[in-house]
Parts: C-alpha cells; structure tokens; sequence
C-alpha cells in the first residue's frame, strides 16, 4: 500500500499486481530459419519467417545467440520471447525502406510513422529477454545540430552527405529537412492513409519499440540502444515490466528519450540505467485534444532502483499528459548531469490532471538547471511564469498538478533547488517536500501555488533569499532553512495581492538570516512562529 500526504489527511492507493507474459517453453533457434550473425548478412526474411513459425505453434522463446545479427523491422506476435545470448547484437538496417509506413502514434498524436525497429500491436504476453544488445541504427535517422558537435565531428557528419538547413541543423536527406513543411501540407490537404506519405518517409523516423494496445509485456535484462527517435514506448498498454535494462542514447539525439510510458497502466519499471539524449523516466498521455479524447490516463505505475546518467530530465512527467498521469510511486533512484532532476511540465491548451504522486529517496548531483521543476509554461510562448499575471478562463484546455508528495530527497549541485511556474487561473496546488536537503545557486522559486506543505528543506544556496513566493496562498514552512553565502540573506521574499496564509514555525537559519521581504499588507498575511510559540 502507498500511503501519501494529501490536504492534511493520510490518502493511500493499492497498486494492483503487474502481470508478466505467459510464454510457451518451446524454443526456436533463429540459426535453423538461415540466419546469419556476421554483420553483414540481410535477415529480415529469416526473422520474419521465426516470428511466424513461433506464432503458428502457439509461441515460444526465439533464441537469439552470439553475432551481430542484421534486419529490417520486425513486427512481433502474441506469446513470442525473443531471448538475445550475451554477445548477441540485433543490429537494425539504416535502409529506410526496410520499415514500412503504418499508422501509429507519436509525439501524443495519431500519426503515421515508418514502422519501429521492434513493433506490435493489440498483442499479448510478449517478452524481449536476455543480455544482448538492440540497436536501432538512430544516426541515420536523426537530425544533428552543429552546436552539440565539435568541428572534426560535425565535418566527418557532412562527409557522410545529407543536407544542412539555415539553422545549422544536418539532416540524413534533403526529403528529411523538408519534410515538416511538406507533411504539414499533406495533413492540410486531408491525407491520412499510410501511401500518402511516401515522399515524407525520411522524415518520419520511428521509435525503436513500439508496442501498442498491449497486454502483459516483459522487458528484461538487455541493452536498447541508438533509437531513430524515442527508444522505448509503450502505448495505451497493461501490465508493463521493465528491469535491468541499459538504455542508451548519444547525448545529442534529436527526441532521443529513454523511456515514454504512454497511456499505460499497471507498469513497473526497476534497477534500470539510462544515459540518453532527451528525458530519460517519462510519463505522458496524448497531447490536447486527441490525448483527451483517448481518455487514457497513465496509473497504477512504480518506478524503484534506477540510475540516470544524462537527461533533459530524470523523471518527467509530460509535456503531453492530457489524458492524466496518476498513481506513480518513484524511489530509489539516482539522477547525475541531468538537465532538470525531477520535472513536471506541461502548458495551456494540453488539459489533464497529474496527481497522487510519490517520490522519495532521490539522490540527485550536478543537476544543470532546476533540481525541481513545475511548469504549466512548457511551450514558452508566454514567458517564464515566474510573474505572470495573465488569467485565462478555465475550461477543459487547462492542465492541473496536484497533491504531488516528495520525500527524503538530496541534492548536490544544481541552478535551483525548486522552481514552481504555475498558471494565475489554475495553481500548482497540494505540493509536499518533507525532508529535502540541497545544494543550489539559487533556493526556492513558486508562482502561483496553493497548500504548499514544505518541512525539514536545508538548502545552501549562492544567491538569496533562500525562498520567493509570488501568488501563493497557504504555504506552511516547518523547519525551512539553510546557509545563504550570498548579500542578500533574507529568508523570505513574498510578492503578488493574492499572497496570503503563509506560516514559518522553526525556521532553520541564524536569527540574522530570518527576515522577511513584503510590503505590509502581505506581512499582514504571515504568521511567523518561534520554536516554543508553536
């Protein structure tokens, strides 16, 4: 049972039990079909032919042993494991026509894609196993911006051909620089079958494994790697279990994410380690109005004992979440070089609710930005947040974060130790940090929130003061405090007319590091308590 803090009272949700696949003990040896693991060898047909044998006999386990076995895309079947022996390398063709055009999903959106490496849909009891590796040949699809190399990479990129646009930005073909432009066109002009796309197909690069509609999946104990776009996504799927994965990602790769649970519910997710390109840990649900109307929220999910090495963000949660995200339990886990540690980000227009979520038991270090991040202000067409005033009518188009507990959280390193962005009409509400100690240039930044619940927050910071709330309403401070090496050493600086019930009781700085920043009718609105005078 996970229990979490939610308006003062003790709410708990039972997750239920994630199911694993069931998979006949027949095996099949991918060697008998005429494959052959030299690197060179096309294996597509004899890996289709595996794949439908297994499938004929009611499923089984397809081995596949020691070589770097080369194919096209491979769309697996229900009761099918595919088990890669430890020096086994499934090594994808970067021959774009070797991956069909279909209709899927990405980004949040029905699209259609060329078909992923690794692909299903409406299966059940599937498995990928073993301690090879999958590698989904993503640099000859994925776009490079010239800033992310140095000059004697970028030059070997452009010995390879291709085309660069006026931002600077190489692209594997000149159909794939163009292509958005020219898909939007077609999108325009009503077409949505799979043919009407063939001459955007260099820019529709696909994940590497896309299940979707899926039930009973295990991903357990190999490497996915160098993913033309996403590199795991799961999609409106149940019962998800991933452990002891390696998932990784050139740091530059354009859309490069680790892993996007989309839609799913009943998930686990353990001891996994991801080094990649874009987020690293994310749950999304759609995206505006189609997200909404799919009305499939991401739940029931627990995420324990993973490593982070790089990331734009360790977990994420969004930005496309318009179908909501809740019931996720997070703990255990380590984030290092992150671009943001934990983030929460979504923006006008998306809808949804994120909610009951738990994190406890994070360790972040080096975290290049916010260590923490809430922002309903993801798109950045309307500014940062921090002090906007822009009210906008509620309606379904309007996202929502609440009642998001995190505990016992460290942090060595960071930009910021929290940064709440909340929107004037909808605040960030229900937010609970008890036990969070930190390392920061800057300490605690909230706009527009409401019932925040902070106790037992250290932090050191460079530049104060330690906390601003601007347009926040009913924030309790408990033991809140820490070391400010900067000039201005304030604890507290509160700003906006709609700031109110702000009490501080046991602050933890010097008596000289206890003053607080407003004018006098938002001081009206603090109450400051001493230690005995609780």
């Amino acid at each position: 049972m996970t229990q979490q803090i939610i308006d003062g009272q003790t709410a708990g949700w039972a997750t239920p039990e994630v199911l694993l696949p069931e998979i006949p003990q027949q095996v099949f040896q991918i060697g008998h079909y005429g494959a052959v693991g030299d690197g060179i060898t096309d294996n597509t047909a004899a890996f289709h032919e595996a794949i439908r044998v297994c499938a004929q006999a009611g499923g089984g386990k397809l081995i596949i042993p020691a070589g770097l076995w080369l194919t096209g895309s491979l769309k697996l079947e229900s009761k099918l494991e595919l088990h890669l022996e430890a020096g086994a390398t499934l090594l994808f063709s970067k021959n774009f026509d070797d991956y069909p055009l279909i209709h899927s999903t990405f980004e949040g959106l029905p699209a259609v894609r060329c078909q992923s490496p690794l692909d299903g849909e409406g299966l059940e009891d599937v498995a990928i196993t073993g301690a090879g590796v999958v590698d989904g040949g993503g640099e000859a699809w994925r776009p490079v911006k010239n800033w992310k190399m140095t000059q004697l990479q970028w030059n070997q990129l452009l010995e390879k051909g291709g085309a660069v646009d006026s931002t600077g930005t190489w692209w594997p073909s000149e159909g794939a620089m163009n292509g958005a432009k020219r898909l939007e066109e077609l999108l325009q002009a009503g077409k949505r079958e799979p043919a009407d796309f063939e001459e955007v197909r260099d820019f529709l690069r696909p994940n590497l494994l896309s299940l979707r509609r899926c039930k009973r999946i295990l991903l357990d104990g190999p490497t996915f790697q160098n993913s033309p776009a996403w590199n795991l996504h799961p999609w409106a799927s149940e019962h998800v279990t991933l452990r002891n994965l390696t998932v990784r990602n050139p740091w530059f790769a354009q859309n490069g994410d680790g892993l996007d649970l989309d839609s799913c519910r009943y998930a686990i997710v353990e001891n996994c380690m991801f080094d990649v390109g874009d987020d690293a840990i994310c749950m999304k649900s759609g995206k505006d109005k189609a997200g909404r109307d799919l009305g499939i929220p991401s739940e029931y999910i627990t995420i324990r004992g993973c490593t982070v090495y790089h990331g734009h963000g360790g977990f994420v949660v969004g930005s496309e979440m318009s179908g909501g995200v809740r019931y996720v339990e997070v703990s255990d886990c380590t984030f290092m070089g992150t671009d943001i540690g934990i983030r929460f980000k979504t923006a006008r227009g998306r809808g949804g609710i994120v909610e009951h979520i738990l994190m406890k038991d994070i360790r972040m270090i080096d975290i290049e930005g916010e260590a923490i991040s809430f922002s309903m202000f993801y798109e950045g067409l309307e500014g940062s947040g921090t002090l906007s005033e822009d009210t906008r009518p509620v309606t379904e188009e309007t996202p929502v974060f609440r009642n998001i507990t995190l505990e016992n959280i460290v942090c060595t390193g960071a930009d910021a130790a929290l940064v709440i962005k909340g929107l004037a009409e909808m605040p960030v509400e229900g937010i609970s940090i008890h036990g969070y100690k930190a390392t920061a240039i800057e300490g605690v930044m909230c706009a527009n929130a409401r019932g925040l619940n902070f106790s037992d927050v250290v932090l050191q910071v460079k530049q104060g003061p330690l906390l601003k709330l601007h347009q926040c309403e009913d924030a309790q401070l408990v033991r809140v405090g820490g070391t400010i090496s900067g000039q201005d050493d304030r604890l507290l600086m509160a700003t906006g007319d709609r700031t109110t019930g702000i009490t501080i009781k046991e602050p933890q700085t010097q008596p000289a590091q206890r003053r607080i920043a407003a004018d006098a009718e938002i001081a009206k609105k603090i109450r400051y308590v001493e230690g005995d005078n609780a």
